[in-house]
């Protein structure tokens, strides 16, 4: 069903792609390291189905609607933009003085972490993008079932990105510690802006990623 000579060379450009830095890499490590592994994995789980579902409009051809109306672009971009920056500012909010206790009271629930990779993903229209410009050039049409080998490749993509999410949120939540600790000695002030000015950097990030 794949011709087996394009998919070397699409694993590789899956592979280059998804370990670049981005805003997901970016947005991801900063909410493991501040509120640990488990709130980081419920937005892996946002950010992936915000993936599955820009991937399987791809196969359907609805995504191609954001690059045919480029206002709806636009919408959505800026959309993402603004998204980030209220981020920012929820996490920055949060007074002097804050404490262990205080922080983990304000902790965002799992739920509340999966809607935001959610939302985060389907406001970043490079994803729709990135599917667009991607797939058809790895399928062959001599094997016929462009769908299905669209789905295929669309399914290996979501994978290696999982894979690779999964790495950083481990790796950002050893931070948790040295968090904790910072925050026993009345450091959460200092901590929250910290992370808030690194999710306006992403927010930077996404008008420089997503310019077209």
């Amino acid at each position: 069903m794949l011709n087996l000579e394009l998919f070397l060379p699409f694993l590789a450009a899956v592979l280059l792609v998804e370990l670049t830095p981005g805003p997901n890499m970016g947005f991801l490590a900063i909410v493991s390291a501040q509120w640990g592994r488990a709130s980081g994995l419920a937005t892996v789980a946002g950010i992936t189905l915000g993936l599955l579902v820009y991937m399987l409009g791809t196969v359907a051809g609805l995504s191609a609607l954001i690059l045919k109306v480029p206002g709806l672009y636009q919408v959505l971009r800026w959309a993402g933009i603004a998204y980030l920056l209220w981020l920012a500012w929820d996490t920055w909010k949060g007074g002097p003085g804050k404490d262990a206790e205080t922080a983990a009271s304000e902790r965002p629930g799992r739920r509340d972490l999966f809607l935001r990779g959610l939302v985060a993903n389907l406001l970043n229209p490079k994803v729709a993008v990135f599917y667009i410009t991607l797939l058809p050039g790895f399928t062959d049409t001599r094997l016929g079932h462009l769908v299905v080998q669209s789905l295929i490749l669309g399914s290996i993509h979501v994978t290696v990105s999982v894979a690779v999410h999964l790495a950083i949120v481990f790796m950002a939540a050893r931070a948790g510690p040295l968090l904790e600790a910072q925050l026993a000695k009345g450091r959460g002030s200092l901590i929250d802006t910290t992370f808030a000015l690194g999710l306006v950097a992403i927010a930077v990030w996404m008008v420089w990623e997503t310019r077209l």
